[in-house]
């Protein structure tokens, strides 16, 4: 029985005018249910659809033989169980087919749309379908699971596009830019170099790091004959994965069967894998599904009534009103359940409130203890969220369970990532130590860190190391080669290739949580390309040719890798044992130097000693006892280079790393 409340009647009204002029508190008063089940729920015996929308006069479900083309073979109304919550029950077996929602609004009819609870479309995303989700687990999902990870800076993420590991031609897949060809196993690339997933197994890396791998809008999925290329940050259907990624986005089950293979295969190496998800906004606005089920809530608008947009991307969501938090803790609870994901990484989350965040953390650790949660600490433009309710860089005090990208130690590494020529720690800039020795202790409250010499930062924002990923660089602005070579055109290209080591040496012997560029290991270059979202995979792809001409780079990475996972003096779990027993030496400028306790970390190097030497010459330091050299240039060894005592060389623009036992 259709119902009719004043307030609601109210709302009609004013959508018909221009639902861009609602105020927030006309949205707050709506009729919400955060305990309401709205996803599709199937049996053998019946489905039942659910959608909420106030204000609306009818909600019809449209079914469909195919996932495109064709009209409708049958239509059926959704019941007003409660003010603005429609749902109806379907008797049968509905496995297998595709439907729509649409929404009467007053007198507009708006766009059919697969419903924001959507878990499996057909191709480009327009129609929804039934689906039993156990009818696409691979054998041995049910007792699938990622690593264990006592504390995030265990952790050593590495950044990766679908596409990019296996595009190139050279690198042996039999799957190219799709999900089950990231984890096929026994590639190999020119000079027989592993590819692929045995290239990451052999790097030694814990967790991937997958850019948006959620459906999209950018790329044509009935087309892919033709090159396309995209980062996918321009989100369509929240909860189902990307058809382009799978071996045919026609049928609606093979996207998310071959994405379950995919986390299997990483889980049987024994790597996680992250998601990197973007609720801040959606790729169209008018046009998004959100607004095809209730025009505007789901959104914030500046007070002359446009859209705000701290995305730069069209607009921003709402992430404080009560439906849109509801959606978003939902979400991820899905794919963390549904798809056994083991970390997300939010972008630009500076746009979401804290208490979202916060409740979002909660959530997924009382699924998976181990799961991990980062993201961008700000945003891309103004907001009307206050900014003190944003989930911010300078807010992570306030997310004891969140950790933060530092930009601090990126830019202070090798240079502003907005000024092309402008330089770092490793490229020769000048009084940068303060933020290398921000970046070294995890961006906590350390008492030799001069905080007004940082270069963001003027006081600590994490309260342990683990809330701060180190980072030199990501998909976003230039490769660390390319931002060396444009910044540093003049050197040679061994002084590049030192700059570029020493700059991951640091990420990753910094108490935060190392973060990798997919193919930093083999300086990769998207040829001075600043922002390739949307360039060819000529520009993007790992070109396997540079591990073959690149090997000892390549070997000084795997050696980083590995050393940082045996010892924990490299990844200590509070601010307070980083403050207890990490203690710097007194350097010159362009060196930063300090010893850790080792043995209060439980580590078999009972003191550990390291110094970053970034000028061009050796750089002699005088010292106490007598160590064990572990690392010096590209050299490594566990067990001790040699012994030394007095005084220690360090080779220019390099790392030294020495022990006691």
């Amino acid at each position: 029985m259709k119902r009719q409340y004043p307030l609601i009647l109210i709302y009609t009204l004013l959508l018909m005018l221009a639902f861009p002029l609602f105020s927030q508190k006309t949205f707050d008063a709506l009729p919400t249910y955060p305990e309401a089940d709205l996803w599709t729920r199937y049996t053998k015996d019946k489905t039942t659809f659910s959608l909420w929308s106030p204000g609306a006069s009818s909600v019809v479900v449209h079914f469909y033989a195919a996932g495109n083309g064709g009209a409708a073979i049958k239509t059926i109304s959704l019941e007003e169980e409660k003010p603005g919550l429609w749902r109806t029950t379907v008797a049968g077996d509905f496995a297998g087919t595709y439907y729509t929602y649409q929404v009467m609004h007053g007198n507009k009819l708006l766009d059919e749309t697969p419903g924001i609870y959507a878990t499996a479309v057909g191709v480009n995303g327009q129609r929804a379908m039934v689906l039993d989700p156990r009818s696409t687990d691979p054998a041995g999902w049910e007792t699938d699971r990622g690593p264990a990870l006592e504390h995030p800076n265990k952790a050593v993420i590495y950044e990766l596009h679908v596409r990019d590991l296996t595009s190139h031609p050279n690198s042996g897949s039999s799957h190219p830019g799709k999900f089950i060809g990231l984890v096929e196993k026994g590639t190999t690339g020119p000079g027989g170099v592993k590819t692929g997933l045995d290239h990451i197994v052999e790097l030694g890396i814990t967790h991937v790091h997958l850019l948006p791998s959620f459906d999209h809008y950018s790329i044509d999925e009935s087309r892919l004959d033709v090159p396309q290329f995209n980062w996918g940050y321009d989100p369509q259907n929240y909860n189902v994965p990307e058809g382009s990624y799978s071996t045919d986005p026609f049928n609606a089950e093979v996207r998310i069967r071959e994405f379950k293979e995919m986390v299997k295969g990483f889980h049987d190496a024994g790597i996680g894998v992250i998601l990197d998800v973007v609720y801040n906004h959606t790729g169209r606005t008018e046009e998004s599904n959100f607004n095809r089920e209730l025009p505007g809530y789901y959104y914030r608008f500046n007070e002359d009534g446009s859209w705000s947009d701290a995305a730069a991307c069209g607009n921003e969501t709402a992430s404080e009103r009560t439906m849109m938090r509801k959606y978003m803790i939902e979400s991820v609870r899905y794919w963390a359940e549904e798809y056994h994901i083991d970390g997300f990484r939010f972008d630009l989350m500076g746009i979401h409130d804290i208490e979202t965040m916060n409740l979002i953390a909660d959530t997924l650790n009382s699924i998976n203890p181990d799961i991990f949660v980062y993201g961008e600490g700000w945003t891309a433009g103004g907001s009307p969220l206050p900014e003190e309710r944003r989930a911010l860089k300078k807010h992570v005090m306030q997310m004891p369970q969140i950790t933060a990208f530092s930009d601090d130690i990126r830019d202070g590494l090798k240079g502003s990532v907005f000024i092309e020529e402008s330089t770092g720690f490793v490229s020769g800039a000048e009084q940068t130590e303060a933020s290398v020795r921000f970046g070294v202790v995890g961006s906590v409250r350390h008492p030799q860190v001069d905080y007004a010499a940082v270069n963001y930062s003027d006081a600590p924002w994490a309260n342990d190391p683990w809330q701060a990923i180190s980072y030199v660089s990501c998909h976003d602005n230039h490769t660390l080669f390319d931002k060396l070579t444009i910044s540093r055109p003049g050197v040679s290209v061994a002084h590049r290739i030192a700059m570029h080591k020493l700059a991951n040496a640091i990420v990753m012997t910094s108490q935060g949580v190392p973060f990798l560029h997919a193919g930093v290991e083999m300086m990769r270059t998207k040829g001075g390309e600043e922002n390739s979202y949307n360039k060819p995979d000529a520009v993007n792809r790992i070109d396997w040719n540079w591990k073959k001409g690149y090997a000892s780079i390549f070997d000084y990475y795997r050696n980083l890798v590995s050393m940082r996972k045996k010892h924990p003096a490299f990844f200590m779990d509070s601010g307070e044992k980083v403050r207890d027993h990490l203690r710097f030496l007194e350097t010159p400028g362009s060196v930063v130097a300090y010893t850790i306790d080792g043995a209060a970390a439980n580590d078999v190097w009972t003191e550990v000693l390291v110094i970053y030497n970034a000028l061009t010459e050796p750089f002699k330091m005088p010292v106490e006892g007598t160590w064990h050299l572990a690392v010096s240039g590209d050299e490594f060894s566990e067990k001790g280079i040699g012994k030394f005592s007095g005084e220690v060389s360090v080779p220019p623009v390099s790392m030294l790393v020495a022990f006691r036992k």
